[in-house]
């Protein structure tokens, strides 16, 4: 294993094309990097749903967009094959002289050895056959380990392993001001504890049922907070569902923002209530109390990064079982359906109380 931490880089990639949450837990990875090489150009190769909430970051030089679909039809379609090829020699124009590929999988190994990249670095343990591509590996001796640990182990092959783990999304004022903004013209009135409520989940076995949503709503409204549903468009009908079962109209922003307008509410809101998804990850890194319904997956593993004590699941033996359809759960899917709504509720009116706390506190401190 040749020691990479006496090279000096001066042209760094990043490969992290998606998610959403994948691209969360690579900030900390990006931040170290700027720490290390702070004369460094450093881009960031992304899909275009995701950029946004990159572009325009003050640790990074450049965001390279790559549109899975738009090559789709490689082989098949002139146009598609040589936009593509037209697309990896731009990639080998751009002369970096260190590539890092967080995503592991065929497709991002072969985009890092397309760009010609003496140092090609990635995952020992990646899939698809990713390893074949890098010149350079990193081992991972935890499986299991958090996916920010993952990523962070290029911290000690590159020479800054003693970095500290460090979030930002960059939100600007002016980004803050408009969330608050769009929060009162959908009706949330000031000064009240608002909580952000994501009902949706890309796995069906992590759903929560959408009767226990609109019930713990209900208990919320009723205890004084505001209430705000999330999420993007492909959660339009299961967020209008929980709400036609509320007993009071609920301010639904379903589909209604953009990346960083999402990032930005949450920056807002008092408490993000959520399953195991996306928001999870921008709730941790916008530093908000959180609570979080994890059934069918691992939270030491893509949970809330370092923040367990916000997970709300039940013990029991079949729990991690990584099933994604409720197809293949012999358990009656268990693990979400026996969550009881109180036990919820509860997590959240906690989390909302110290939040407010916390406020008076720090306004009493500045009067």
């Amino acid at each position: 294993m040749r020691d990479l931490s006496k090279i000096t880089f001066e042209r760094i990639l990043l490969v992290k094309p998606s998610s959403l949450g994948d691209v969360v837990h690579a900030l900390p990875a990006l931040h170290g990097l700027r720490m290390r090489y702070p004369a460094a150009r450093i881009d960031w190769l992304i899909a275009p749903p995701f950029a946004p909430l990159v572009d325009g970051h003050p640790d990074l030089s450049e965001v390279v967009l790559f549109d899975r679909r738009q090559y789709g039809a490689i082989g098949r379609r002139l146009g598609a094959t040589r936009d593509f090829l037209r697309f990896l020699r731009e990639l080998r124009r751009r002369r970096y002289d260190l590539v890092i590929d967080l995503q592991g999988l065929f497709r991002s190994g072969f985009l890092a050895r397309a760009t010609g990249a003496p140092v090609r670095l990635g995952f020992r343990n990646g899939r698809e056959g990713s390893p074949v591509f890098y010149t350079d590996l990193i081992e991972v001796p935890d499986p299991d380990a958090h996916a920010v640990d993952r990523n962070m182990l290029v911290a000690g092959r590159l020479g800054f392993a003693e970095a500290r783990v460090h979030f930002d999304l960059a939100l600007t004022p002016a980004e803050r001001d408009d969330a608050k903004r769009l929060l009162s013209a959908a009706g949330i009135a000031p000064g009240l504890p608002v909580v952000a409520v994501f009902p949706g989940a890309r796995w069906e076995t992590k759903l929560w049922p959408g009767e226990r949503f609109a019930a713990a709503v209900d208990q919320l409204v009723q205890a004084g907070l505001a209430v705000v549903l999330l999420g993007g468009r492909e959660e339009t009908d299961r967020c209008q569902f929980i709400g036609r079962r509320c007993a009071r109209p609920v301010v639904n922003l379903v589909g209604r923002t953009t990346v960083r307008q999402l990032a930005a509410v949450i920056a807002c809101c008092d408490v993000v209530f959520c399953q195991d998804s996306a928001p999870m990850h921008l709730a941790v890194a916008l530093d908000r109390p959180l609570v979080c319904l994890t059934g069918p997956t691992n939270p030491a593993r893509t949970g809330p990064y370092q923040r367990g004590a916000d997970v709300v699941r039940l013990s029991l033996d079949c729990s991690p079982c990584y099933y994604r359809r409720l197809s293949q759960c012999p358990h009656g899917h268990k693990c979400m359906e026996e969550l009881a709504v109180e036990q919820v509720v509860e997590a959240v009116l906690q989390r909302a109380s110290a939040a407010r706390t916390l406020i008076s506190r720090a306004v009493t401190t500045d009067i």
